[in-house]
């Protein structure tokens, strides 16, 4: 009905008119997308048959962006680090290479974290990305841009990748979905830092989007061959699906408590799910939950299987320099001639201090593996469980610093490799996004998907930052 062309230039409008306002996209390739488009229009043009072309091309004239940590051909790929400022990709990496093939036009990358390691999309090379639905709060992190610019209507679908709840996090403060998929079904190369030893089983690449429809799109394009390791041709009957429901983490001393606005819409979706499906949702209390951060902790810096060290972040923040001395960094950051951010030298100086313990560590670690193993015996082939996305609403700027460790409600199930769908559940009373995670046993994105849909449909899914 619309040519791929006006599409393409309606989003390059929308991001001229917004980006000023939320700094979402760091780089652009408007004049190669209006190109592409109108390659699409012509292809479309000279076509024998639709139904060819969906089969072959299912995103075919879909405007994407893509987290600026993954490579996209011809532009920078520095995850906010200030001494690979020069570094231009020059190759695309694995999804981004199928999201093309499948048709997708990207427009341009996104903002993260530095070194995509902390929950406010903040660094030293492009600055601070605002929430749209309130500047003065934080779009998260680290996928933070990609969740800033869908929330805005500056693109259709994006790429994130999660090791902690970065496309969580994010999906959850922009009112978005985000889908974080069972570990080692999507390929992670191609980004910068991409996961070594032991982390390689915890960090996952997935979709971000507006509408749950398009995740499982997203998800089949993106996982290639590997799609064939979950279940999404298979029907979903949502009153067959076993609902359980747990309020908070059983209280952390780490953690902020959960709000009450969560709280509530979380308790409105299992009142919805038990009188329009009539199934009975079962309360748990999952006791080493409360351990959530520390087991993310241990595991995150714990050997792989050969006995090699997880990567040092301070050798990370070198990149393939001299590792960054983070307490000599924190003198040059408080007289401000420092080129990291804070949080940045602080994970560093957590890191040293995490080497101390290593008989607590490897508690921890076995404690991961059992509560693994409880989580999966408790899901099985047809359990899903609703769990808050984070203690709290978008909070405001700066402010994460105080509360660092609230990233665990998401970081958690990365290490327990579960697959994870972030579900909008419309604004609070300060007109900001609430929202509800939905986990599965392993393989079974199928039904966190299938009750995304649901849930969009029952309780309105994202909601446009202009009407509020």
């Amino acid at each position: 009905q619309v040519k791929c062309i006006e599409v393409v230039e309606a989003y390059v409008e929308r991001i001229k008119e917004v980006n000023p306002l939320i700094n979402a996209i760091v780089k652009d390739r408007f004049e190669e997308a209006l190109q592409e488009a109108q390659q699409v229009d012509k292809l479309l043009a000279e076509s024998p048959g639709d139904d060819y072309l969906e089969e072959k091309f299912p995103l075919l004239g879909v405007p994407i962006t893509v987290k600026e940590a993954f490579s996209l051909h011809g532009m920078p790929n520095t995850s906010g680090l200030v001494s690979r400022r020069n570094v231009i990709a020059t190759s695309d990496a694995t999804v981004v290479s199928r999201l093309k093939q499948a048709g997708a036009i990207p427009l341009g990358v996104t903002n993260c974290s530095e070194l995509c390691m902390w929950y406010e999309s903040s660094n030293r090379l492009y600055g601070r990305t605002n929430n749209p639905y309130d500047l003065q709060r934080i779009v998260g992190g680290s996928s933070g841009g990609e969740g800033g610019v869908l929330a805005a209507a500056c693109s259709v679908i994006g790429v994130g990748s999660d090791i902690g709840g970065s496309i969580r996090m994010p999906a959850f403060f922009n009112g978005i979905f985000g889908h974080k998929p069972t570990t080692g079904v999507v390929p992670n190369d191609g980004q910068f830092p991409n996961a070594q030893g032991v982390r390689t089983s915890f960090l996952c690449t997935g979709p971000m989007c507006r509408y749950a429809e398009d995740l499982e799109l997203m998800l089949r394009v993106m996982a290639g061959p590997g799609v064939a390791k979950l279940k999404l041709d298979e029907k979903v009957s949502l009153e067959k699906i076993k609902f359980h429901c747990m309020d908070h983490d059983g209280g952390s001393i780490f953690v902020s408590p959960v709000d009450k606005e969560i709280l509530q819409a979380q308790k409105k979706v299992v009142e919805h799910l038990e009188s329009k499906l009539g199934v009975q949702v079962q309360r748990v209390a999952i006791h080493k939950m409360k351990y959530s951060f520390q087991i993310w902790s241990a595991m995150m810096s714990s050997k792989d299987s050969d006995g090699q060290d997880a990567q040092l972040f301070t050798d990370l923040l070198g990149d393939h320099g001299k590792p960054v001395w983070p307490l000599w960094e924190l003198m040059k950051w408080l007289v401000g001639m420092s080129s990291h951010t804070f949080p940045a030298i602080a994970l560093g100086l957590t890191e040293k201090l995490m080497k101390l313990n290593p008989g607590g560590n490897a508690k921890l670690v076995s404690m991961g593996k059992s509560l693994q193993e409880e989580m999966e015996a408790l899901l099985g082939p047809d359990g899903v469980l609703l769990y808050p996305s984070h203690p709290t609403v978008a909070p405001r700027h700066h402010s994460p610093i105080c509360m660092p460790f609230n990233f665990a409600y998401t970081a958690i199930f990365n290490v327990l490799g579960l697959p994870v769908t972030q579900c909008p559940l419309g604004l609070n009373s300060e007109g900001l996004p609430l929202g509800i995670q939905l986990v599965a046993a392993s393989y079974n994105d199928h039904l966190t998907l299938a009750v995304a849909r649901y849930l969009e449909k029952a309780f309105g899914g994202w909601v446009s930052p202009g009407e509020v």
